[in-house]
């Protein structure tokens, strides 16, 4: 039970971070309050506030009370192709509203993205994406003709478009990411409800399956305030982001 035990932990405390009920400079509950709270030896609960600790939501350690740090969301890469698994992993209820689904031309950077011909026909989607009926991303999503159809026949407002691509035996094996930083325009300030010229979080990616034939590529954006980003790797493995300088691209790479 333990080794999902401190999941739930997690999961519990990122809630009541970004509820406001921890607000930033607030004390975590101590590891014999958080024991005594679920029934828990100290190694699950450990593990749960070593988790926070290199998410960047908390503070202290080595002795010293841990403190909430910031109450941004961060979206670890593993589940970076699902919006609502990450809402779900965090605590917080995900929605979408399915501004416009329609079959275009490729235009000429999706045509490079994808590796078809521009013009060829291809599905766009684009929609917004809530957390807890807040407005957090923009989502604009181009897929290769074969893979986008299906998506006429399915509503797109009622859940993971992702994990309905993969039922219908789509193969989104690898990924690579760019992350950048972009001011937000019209459209991106009326749907997110912020000021046009805001700055916002960009997301760009593409998706192929096993043997590299692209699937998808997407320009997502999103809320700073809501959403932050996080960077594993190790020595024993080749990392999935790598991170630059405050003037770099984050760029990412599913081997």
């Amino acid at each position: 039970m333990d080794g999902h035990l401190h999941e739930r932990v997690a999961a519990d405390l990122r809630r009541r971070i970004s509820s406001g009920d921890l607000p930033v400079g607030a004390a975590v509950p101590s590891e014999s309050q958080l024991c005594e709270q679920w029934g828990a030896s100290r190694g699950p609960i450990r593990q749960a506030l070593a988790t926070l600790r290199a998410e960047g939501l908390i503070g202290g350690g080595r002795g010293k009370p841990p403190v909430v740090r910031s109450h941004t969301m961060p979206q670890p890469f593993e589940t970076f192709l699902s919006f609502s698994r990450w809402a779900e992993r965090t605590g917080h209820t995900p929605g979408q509203r399915t501004v416009e689904i329609a079959r275009r031309p490729a235009t000429a950077e999706a045509a490079d993205a994808l590796s078809v011909d521009e013009g060829a026909p291809v599905v766009q989607l684009l929609r917004l994406r809530l957390l807890d009926g807040v407005p957090a991303m923009v989502e604009r999503t181009t897929f290769v003709w074969s893979v986008g159809r299906l998506l006429f026949d399915f509503d797109c407002d009622q859940g993971s478009v992702f994990a309905y691509l993969s039922g219908r035996g789509v193969d989104l094996s690898r990924a690579r990411h760019v992350i950048d930083a972009i001011v937000a325009g019209e459209t991106d300030a009326a749907l997110l409800a912020v000021s046009p010229g805001s700055a916002l979080l960009r997301e760009r990616r593409r998706t192929s399956s096993a043997d590299g034939v692209p699937v998808e590529y997407s320009d997502d954006r999103y809320r700073p305030d809501l959403v932050s980003f996080t960077i594993d790797n190790s020595q024993q493995a080749h990392p999935a982001l790598l991170r630059g300088s405050p003037d770099d691209l984050l760029q990412g790479a599913q081997p």
